[in-house]
């Protein structure tokens, strides 16, 4: 984050509430992800950076300095952000949601 701009987010693991497959928690976050990354990129055309490293079960979405859609993507961080704190409400021992 810099100043009050979201710049990007990285989510890795696994939650740990169950069996991979059968997972509720992972599959929510994935859902998440996977639709803050298409709604930044495919629908407001941000151009992120996305990274995604298989074997650290790791995906990172880097924004570039400056986007015409600037409002619009950070609702969507935004609003991805309390998306997550919302699940660890309700999940504190399987989600961990930091700020840097």
């Amino acid at each position: 984050m810099e100043d009050d701009r979201i710049t990007g987010f990285s989510v890795s693991g696994h939650s740990g509430y169950a069996e991979s497959g059968a997972d509720i928690i992972c599959a929510a976050i994935s859902a998440v992800v996977t639709m803050a990354e298409a709604t930044i990129n495919d629908v407001c055309g941000a151009k992120a950076k996305v990274r995604v490293k298989e074997e650290d079960a790791r995906v990172t979405l880097t924004l570039p300095a400056s986007c015409d859609e600037e409002e619009s993507v950070q609702a969507v961080l935004a609003g991805m952000m309390l998306t997550l704190c919302s699940m660890r409400d309700d999940y504190p021992d399987y989600i961990e949601v930091l700020e840097v």
